[in-house]
């Protein structure tokens, strides 16, 4: 607490200096605006100073902000930055004037003198001054706190992008989402004709041509054949319809739908699911194709021997985070096509964040954070 407090008195009072070159800066600089030569020299100078600033609200004030602006807003932050700075010379020219006052009386109480006089001093003249002290050194304190303040209210206002940036990069990302979606989709509805066709059709076809010899000779171990061959073909079909959308994901809800997915997979895979309250369908159906594509991935590519499937809240429930992590050989990447590819845009579609850490001998981890507002 000691060390806190002492380190933002550093800040404003470092802050108080520098205003000092602020402010004339300010004075001088901004009508130069007006003329188009010196404009640029004048903007870029008005970043640096305010990158100073930025470093110093970090250092001191615990005030972490983006360098996200341009020379313009840079020079608007320091004409304001510089009132700040010029309340905060008056702090310390009373923090000052304290430290003196407090120097004379102490060789006041020492000398046995009373408080500003020349006769003895009393308990009660001592207890009162006593008490103006306390007073003010508050009065201080507020003083440097409330600057402190407004110094890092100031900076996260102006440095970082302008609300029309904002808005513009929001467009841009929610158009770039929804090409995502789209191709998000598409590889989808390619993906299960692939397995219908190479898989189910197949297949079927098969089972015909079996059907048609055990009626041509009635062979008791053909039929056996057929039937084993109608089975393969009903368990194939599920799962292409599983793999489409799994009914348990609106049935019983996404816990019930990734232990059943841990229950089909070929290898071991240890379940951890913590959310109490049912997260959104669409949040819950992104969760679940993570989860899925990734222990598939881990089945058929990673050679691994068991997986972890985790699921929490973070960030106070503002996201939840699924985590895949297999004991295979590692080597995974990201492509521009594949199951990852497909979940990259799944996971942006939905505001999310990707990212597979998989080194060359593994461990391999999958990792998606979603925002649930």
């Amino acid at each position: 607490m000691i060390t806190y407090a002492a380190r933002t008195a550093a800040g404003v009072g470092l802050g108080a200096l520098t205003t000092l070159a602020e402010l004339p800066y300010v004075l001088l600089g901004t009508p130069l605006l007006a003329v188009p030569t010196p404009r640029r020299a004048v903007l870029r100078g008005a970043r640096v100073l305010a990158e100073v600033e930025r470093a110093r609200l970090q250092r001191f004030l615990d005030a972490p902000n983006g360098d996200d602006y341009d020379g313009r807003r840079a020079l608007q932050y320091l004409a304001l930055r510089a009132l700040v700075g010029l309340l905060a010379l008056g702090v310390w020219a009373c923090v000052g004037a304290g430290v003196l006052v407090a120097v004379f009386y102490a060789r006041q109480l020492v000398t046995g003198r009373a408080p500003g006089g020349q006769g003895a001093g009393t308990v009660a003249g001592w207890l009162l001054i006593t008490l103006l002290a306390a007073i003010a050194a508050y009065l201080c304190a507020q003083g440097i706190a409330g600057v402190a303040t407004l110094d890092r209210r100031l900076a996260r206002r102006f440095l970082g992008p302008s609300h029309r940036d904002l808005l513009v990069r929001r467009v841009s990302h929610l158009a770039t989402s929804r090409a995502q979606v789209v191709e998000a989709v598409n590889e989808e509805r390619r993906r299960i004709e692939r397995d219908l066709h190479d898989g189910v059709q197949q297949r079927l076809v098969a089972l015909g041509l079996l059907l048609g010899r055990a009626r041509r000779t009635d062979d008791p171990d053909l039929v056996r054949q057929a039937h084993e061959q109608s089975q393969e073909a009903l368990r194939e079909l599920r799962d292409v319809a599983w793999r489409v959308y799994p009914i348990a994901l609106d049935e019983s809800g996404l816990d019930a739908a990734l232990e059943s997915l841990a229950e089909r997979a070929a290898l071991p895979v240890e379940l951890r699911y913590e959310p109490a309250e049912p997260l959104p369908p669409a949040l819950a159906t992104v969760v679940y194709f993570v989860a899925s594509e990734s222990v598939t991935n881990a089945t058929k590519h990673a050679g691994a021997t068991r997986v972890t499937i985790e699921v929490r809240r973070a960030d106070n429930g503002r996201n939840v985070v699924v985590e895949i992590a297999d004991d295979g050989h590692g080597g995974a990447r990201i492509g521009g096509t594949g199951g990852f590819a497909g979940l990259v845009r799944r996971v942006a579609a939905a505001d999310g964040e990707f990212t597979v850490n998989s080194p060359d001998g593994g461990p391999t981890v999958v990792r998606a954070v979603l925002p649930c507002d």
